[in-house]
C-alpha cells in the first residue's frame, strides 16, 4: 500500500512498504529538466546532476563512491527534458546510509571551479559521443527542429559552447531555483519501517528551502513544426526516424498509444518489425515508441538500412500505417497485444527500484499514485474501434517530420517528402 506524506518544507513522499523484499530503493525526483533552460544556460540541469557527485562539504567524490560501494549500493542519476532523478538501491538495513548520502549531495555540494572545469570535459566528451551515434542523432536533430525555439528542443546534454561558459555560480542560482521542497518529490519502496525513515527524511531534507524565485510568467507551449533534417555521414547504413504530432502523457488517450505502439513496432511480434525485417529483410532494426512530456508529445518510427532501400522502407511504414486506419486490428490482435503489455507492466512492479520509479515519477507527473490496477483497467478498455480513430487523428504522413542520418547521395529526398 502507498502512501503520501509532506515533509515540513513542502517535499512530498510517498512511500510504499513491501515486506516481503529485503531490498529497499530511494528517488528524489525534482521537477526541472533542460525544458526549464533557455539559450544562455542550456545544459545547466545536466551538469549539476554531473557535479552532485563530486563532492560535499563533509564527502569527497570518491568518498561517495567508496562509501555507496560499502553498503553493496546502487546509486545513479539521470537528467531528462522535464525532471531529474537521484535514486539508489541497497539492502533495506542500509537505506539510511543511502539516504543520508544522496541528501548530502543535494544539500551540500561544493560545486568546486577546478572540478567543474574537470567535468566539463567528461560532458563534452558525452555530447561528442551522442554525436557519433548515427541512431541517437536522428532523434535528437528531429526533437531540436520540430520544437523550433522552445526549451523543450534543446539537448539535455547542451551545447559545447554554452557548457564550457556555465559558472559555478550560475550553477548555485539555478540549484536555489528550482532545488526547492514545492519541486521536490521522495519516493521509496522496499521493506523498511516507514515511521522511523519518514523521520530521517525530516532531518535529512526537511531544511532544503520551501520555495524559489522562479521565472515569472507563463511559459509558452511548445507547437509543433513538420521539418526535414538530414546529416550527412561517412557511414554504411541510413538511419531514418519519422515522428508524428501526438499526445502529452496526461492525456486520456495514453493507454490507446501503448496499445498502438506495441502493434505497430513495440515488440518483435508487431506489423513494422514483421512486415518491413522478418518478411522482407529490408532492414536489421526498425521500431516505434512515443516520446510524451507535460503538454505535447511525439510518435517515433526509427529504421536502419541500406541507403538505396530508404525510400522502399519508408513507403512499407506508411502502407503498413494507412493499414491499420482503414481495416484496423483483428481480436486476435488486440487480445495478444494486451496480454503483452499487462504482462510488461506486471513483471515491472515486481522489485523495489521499479516501484520507487513509478511512484514517484506519478506522483512527480499527476500529483498522485497510479495503482498497477488502473494501467491493467486502462489497457483493458482500449478497443478496435479506438485504436483506428487514433491512428487517423495522429498518423497523417502529409505531416510526418522526417530525419536522415547516413550516406545522402542516393537518397531522393522528394520521394521520402511526396507523402
Amino acid at each position: 500500500m502507498t502512501r503520501i506524506n509532506q515533509l515540513s518544507n513542502g517535499i512530498r513522499v510517498v512511500t510504499e512498504v513491501l515486506p516481503y523484499l529485503q531490498s529497499a530503493s530511494f528517488g528524489v525526483w525534482i521537477n526541472v529538466g533542460s525544458a526549464n533552460e533557455d539559450e544562455s544556460n542550456n545544459g545547466i540541469a545536466h551538469i549539476i546532476e554531473h557535479m552532485l557527485f563530486k563532492g560535499t562539504t563533509t564527502r569527497s567524490a570518491k568518498q561517495i563512491a567508496d562509501e555507496m560501494a560499502r553498503i553493496g549500493g546502487n546509486m545513479n542519476a539521470f537528467t531528462s527534458k522535464e525532471c531529474t532523478s537521484y535514486y539508489a538501491t541497497t539492502l533495506s538495513e542500509h537505506l539510511p546510509i543511502a539516504i543520508d548520502i544522496i541528501s548530502d549531495m543535494l544539500k551540500n555540494s561544493l560545486i568546486d571551479e577546478k572540478a567543474l572545469k574537470k567535468e566539463k570535459g567528461v560532458i563534452i566528451e558525452e555530447i561528442d559521443m551522442y554525436d557519433d551515434s548515427p541512431e541517437d542523432l536522428a532523434h535528437e536533430m528531429l526533437q531540436q527542429r520540430i520544437w523550433k525555439d522552445h526549451p523543450l528542443g534543446y539537448m539535455i546534454s547542451g551545447t559545447k559552447k554554452v557548457v564550457r561558459r556555465v559558472s559555478s555560480q550560475q550553477i548555485r542560482d539555478f540549484m536555489d531555483t528550482y532545488y526547492v521542497g514545492e519541486n521536490i518529490v521522495v519516493s521509496v519502496a522496499g521493506n523498511f519501517d516507514e515511521s522511523s525513515i519518514l523521520k530521517l527524511l525530516e532531518g535529512k531534507l526537511g531544511t532544503i528551502k520551501e520555495k524559489g524565485n522562479k521565472p515569472q510568467g507563463e511559459q509558452k507551449k511548445p507547437q509543433y513544426n513538420r521539418v526535414l533534417c538530414k546529416r550527412n555521414k561517412d557511414i554504411d547504413q541510413l538511419h531514418c526516424n519519422i515522428a508524428f504530432d501526438c499526445i502529452s502523457y496526461l492525456s486520456e488517450e495514453r493507454f490507446t498509444l501503448s496499445v498502438v505502439n506495441s502493434i505497430l513496432g513495440g515488440s518483435v511480434s508487431s506489423r513494422l518489425f514483421q512486415k518491413i525485417r522478418e518478411n522482407s529483410g529490408l532492414t536489421y532494426s526498425i521500431y516505434s515508441y512515443g516520446s510524451s512530456y507535460r503538454d505535447t508529445g511525439l510518435f517515433h518510427i526509427y529504421a536502419a538500412m541500406n541507403p538505396s532501400q530508404t525510400a522502399t522502407v519508408v513507403k512499407k511504414i506508411y502502407q503498413i500505417i494507412a493499414e491499420i486506419k482503414k481495416k484496423g486490428i483483428s481480436d486476435e490482435e488486440l487480445t495478444m497485444t494486451k496480454e503483452q503489455i499487462k504482462t510488461e507492466l506486471i513483471l515491472g512492479h515486481e522489485s523495489a527500484k521499479s516501484r520507487m520509479n513509478s511512484n514517484g515519477k506519478a506522483l512527480m507527473n499527476r500529483g498522485r499514485v497510479v495503482a498497477l490496477e488502473e494501467l491493467i483497467a486502462g489497457i483493458e478498455a482500449v478497443n478496435r474501434a479506438n485504436v483506428i480513430d487514433f491512428a487517423n487523428k495522429y498518423f497523417d504522413v502529409s505531416k510526418a517530420s522526417i530525419s536522415l542520418v547516413g550516406n545522402l547521395k542516393e537518397i531522393d529526398i522528394k520521394v521520402l517528402t511526396s507523402a
